[in-house]
């Protein structure tokens, strides 16, 4: 059980509930950023005393009917209540690191995407594998060992390897480190995973901001544009597959019939040429 990370994330959420939206009045007196530690208690049913010891991360781990009580005092939503319950110790996990090994399948798979860019982060954000349009796109790493690979370490300590448009790198980057909260959480003992938040909480001030939002949320679907140094600005897709069984995500980005997808088949035809010869995605342990 994580009891700092819990405490902080309920002090937080407790700011972010306004009396109105709970049906309480405000009164004109009102200190607090949001709801009272009264009011929290109140509205889960249990004691103030036990409450604010949750918040000063001490006592016994609270059970899961405390932590469903709480979930609907602070109007959670689904991401929420589930980050709450791993940080709590109340959800089962099957593995104390997340797996690096990808499916020959999945190999496979971006083998066959030749005219997709697509590569398979894991809980961590490092790039386990990639087809070789996904290097043309995001610019060649094929030459990085593993601990180089890793797209939030990118975002906020080399920003030029970004080829996002600024108001697409900001937005990435609260998504990331939303998800990123949610691998935390969800493998605390993974070394890997620890040294990167401690390595970004003391060398960016932008990550510390953000991390201290306690945002959390998966990795979702949807547009992205891409500003890439030979043909310019690109319009795509971005997918993402979860592969079962596995905290391993294919990403897949895609053009609709149009400018976009004809700059990417370019890419396809002319970027290929400067890269090592053809083979299966690059791989490092």
């Amino acid at each position: 059980m994580d009891r700092s990370e819990l405490a902080s994330f309920l002090r937080d959420r407790r700011a972010r509930v306004q009396p109105g939206d709970v049906g309480l009045e405000a009164g004109r007196r009102r200190r607090t950023a949001g709801l009272r530690r009264e009011e929290v208690a109140l509205l889960a049913g249990m004691s103030v005393d036990y409450y604010i010891r949750l918040e000063q991360a001490r006592g016994p781990r609270p059970s899961s009917q405390v932590m469903t009580a709480l979930a609907r005092a602070l109007r959670l939503t689904d991401d929420e209540r589930t980050h709450m319950f791993r940080l709590a110790s109340l959800v089962s996990e099957s593995s104390a690191a997340p797996r690096r090994d990808v499916p020959s399948v999945v190999l496979r798979l971006l083998d066959g995407l030749d005219n997709m860019p697509a590569y398979v982060l894991d809980a961590g954000y490092d790039i386990l594998a990639f087809n070789r349009l996904a290097a043309v796109l995001l610019g060649d790493f094929s030459d990085l060992s593993l601990a180089e690979r890793n797209i939030i370490r990118w975002l906020f300590l080399q920003p030029q390897r970004m080829r996002f448009t600024p108001e697409e790198r900001d937005a990435y980057a609260r998504e990331a480190v939303a998800d990123l909260r949610v691998s935390a959480a969800r493998y605390p003992r993974d070394a890997r995973i620890r040294r990167l938040i401690r390595e970004l909480l003391a060398a960016s001030p932008e990550f510390v901001e953000i991390w201290a939002d306690h945002q959390v949320g998966p990795r979702r679907d949807g547009p992205k544009t891409m500003i890439h140094p030979a043909v310019g600005p690109l319009e795509l897709e971005c997918q993402v597959l979860t592969v079962p069984g596995l905290e391993q995500r294919v990403i897949v980005y895609s053009a609709s019939p149009g400018a976009s997808a004809e700059a990417l088949d370019l890419l396809r035809v002319v970027g290929l040429e400067h890269l090592p010869s053809a083979g299966p995605p690059a791989r490092r342990p």
